[in-house]
């Protein structure tokens, strides 16, 4: 549960309410690290609804062996309570003594699938099996069993909503291993920010028009295409280095950078050509705005054209490459975000 989220009602909705606000304290409580060694103080156990089953079996084994005095009975009653027992001890160690390790996060795209990588570290010299990671509240688990003395790495997906430097959500490991009548977990909490980019529009307007080198008046022509002027079909004899390479790999298409165009004009990327009206943005228009500044910016790249943005103040000079991809699109997640 987020600690942002909305409680239920508490007249509506009064268990649901004060089951969030037990969460909501609990969660509160714990302790933000990337590495967590699990003992018996953070490992949690209950026995599931297959364990209540066996409790009540053995129950009504027991009463009837007292009440016909079976000795087979009493011998199945008790060979059953000991294997749950070792079952028991089994299960709360495989969890206990493991470490819990977050793996650095990757950027991404707010409304987009994502992947938190952690590390399963074990010393112990036997294969603990049957361990499961999820997102606290997700129910989508990630199985996997951790070598003798090794790791075991897995990837929890998560879907993060806003942009900005977000918290990586809590975690939760658990295993039921060897026979399901138990359920060992525990919840952990990371300290590491995933930086998240706004969503690229879907169907974002073309690239605007490059801007006169040196504030000239320079007529500009009308385009109906998506494809920036600062590019054309392929000629022969073109040079090699003037080919787009990007855009011929994905599709199949040569074109060369037009050189005489580029020195006239320089594409930016302005929040306030983004935005309607052409005014500075606020609010969901300002969220608007950076989203298609992003798919802007991720097009402009993909036709391998050089590009600046500009946020207000903020001013990236054009140029391009993964790098330059990077900074621009960090610039945007950073803008005027709340942690």
């Amino acid at each position: 549960m987020d600690l942002a989220q909305p409680l239920p009602h508490p007249v509506l909705r009064p268990l649901a309410h004060v089951r969030a606000r037990f969460r909501r304290w609990w969660r509160s409580r714990l302790q933000h690290r990337d590495a967590m060694l699990l003992t018996q103080r953070n490992v949690y156990i209950l026995p599931t609804r297959p364990g209540f089953m066996l409790a009540a079996t053995l129950l009504v084994l027991l009463v009837g062996s007292i009440n016909y005095q079976l000795n087979l009975g009493y011998l199945l009653t008790f060979l059953l309570s000991g294997s749950a027992l070792i079952g028991m001890h089994l299960c709360h160690g495989t969890l206990r003594g493991l470490t819990l390790q977050l793996l650095p996060p990757q950027a991404c795209f707010a409304g987009r699938s994502t992947t938190i990588g952690v590390d399963l570290v074990s010393t112990r010299t036997t294969v603990r099996h049957g361990i499961a990671l999820s997102v606290l509240g997700a129910h989508q688990w990630v199985w996997t069993d951790v070598p003798p003395q090794g790791r075991a790495t897995v990837q929890v997906a998560f879907k993060p909503e806003r942009r900005g430097q977000r918290p990586i959500p809590a975690l939760t490991a658990e295993t039921r291993f060897p026979l399901g009548t138990f359920r060992v977990w525990t919840v952990w909490q990371p300290a590491s920010r995933v930086l998240v980019y706004p969503a690229p529009e879907l169907h974002a307007p073309p690239l605007p028009e490059g801007e006169p080198r040196g504030g000239g008046a320079v007529a500009r022509s009308q385009r109906s295409s998506g494809e920036f002027d600062g590019v054309r079909a392929y000629r022969r004899g073109d040079p090699l280095k003037l080919v787009v390479w990007k855009k011929f790999a994905k599709a199949e298409e040569l074109v060369s950078r037009d050189t005489y165009h580029a020195q006239r004009f320089e594409l930016w990327l302005d929040l306030a050509l983004a935005a309607p009206g052409h005014n500075p943005p606020s609010g969901a228009p300002l969220e608007h705005a950076l989203s298609r500044l992003c798919a802007w910016i991720l097009e402009a790249e993909r036709q391998g054209l050089d590009y600046g943005l500009r946020l207000g103040p903020q001013q990236i000079s054009p140029a391009n490459g993964e790098a330059h991809k990077r900074q621009c699109l960090e610039a945007l997640a950073r803008y005027g975000a709340q942690g």
